[in-house]
Order: C-alpha cells, then sequence, then structure tokens
C-alpha cells in the first residue's frame, strides 16, 4: 500500500519533466501502510523544491508534510506545512509560509504545489 502511494507521487513528479531539471528522492518504508518519503527538485530556473511527506495510507491525511519552494539563492518563496505552531491560523496545523505573511490553507497535495511552481515558472 505505501508503495503504490510512493509509486503515485515518482508519477506525479515525472509529470512536470518539462520544468524539472533533476530530482533526488528518498524513501523509507516503515510497514506495508506507512512510510516517509523526502526529496529535492530542481526546476529549470535554479529554483528549488524541498519536500517530505509522513504517510498512513490508511488515513486521508499525512501525518506531516512540508513544502519549501526556493529560489536560486536559497530564499524562500513559499513554504506549506502542518508544524503545529501557529494555533490563530483558521486552518490550524494547516498553513502556508510566504516571505511576509501566514495564510491559512488546506492540506496540499504534491500535484497542487507543483501547479503553483508552474505557474510561478511561466511568469517570469
Amino acid at each position: 500500500m505505501i508503495n503504490k502511494y510512493f509509486e503515485k507521487i515518482e508519477r506525479i513528479l515525472s509529470g512536470f519533466n518539462d520544468i524539472i531539471l533533476s530530482q533526488t528522492i528518498k524513501k523509507r518504508f516503515y510497514n506495508d501502510t506507512q512510510g516517509l518519503i523526502s526529496g529535492e527538485v530542481e526546476f529549470f530556473d535554479e529554483s528549488i523544491l524541498s519536500f517530505l511527506e509522513l504517510k498512513n495510507t490508511e488515513q486521508i491525511n499525512k501525518k506531516k508534510y512540508k513544502y519549501h519552494y526556493m529560489n536560486h539563492k536559497k530564499t524562500m518563496i513559499f513554504r506549506y506545512d502542518n508544524s503545529k505552531h501557529h494555533f490563530n491560523i483558521k486552518s490550524f496545523p494547516h498553513h502556508k509560509h510566504l516571505p511576509d505573511k501566514i495564510e491559512s490553507c488546506d492540506e496540499p497535495a504534491l500535484i497542487d504545489i507543483l501547479l503553483e511552481i508552474q505557474d510561478i515558472l511561466s511568469s517570469k
């Protein structure tokens, strides 16, 4: 089950080969239904997405996630995560960091993040 989830993540990434220069993926299998996938994706403008998902396939939501997107100088463009440190956010614990503020958000999927990055890259 977790293996199929990891394969899905890899298929999603392969669907963005037109904007991805390189990627490194690490997988940890805890049992048949639980695991961790993380990696770094470099895009054609040298911006980088660092991501992590801790997933139990028997649950809808991810146990933990972070999607940290930064420019070629390693300056954050955005970061989504579910760390429990912004109690005042309506969507707690889900939130989005921007350079100058924190926003409420639903739990994103990797494809949502890649589409957002694709929009950013196409506007350059």
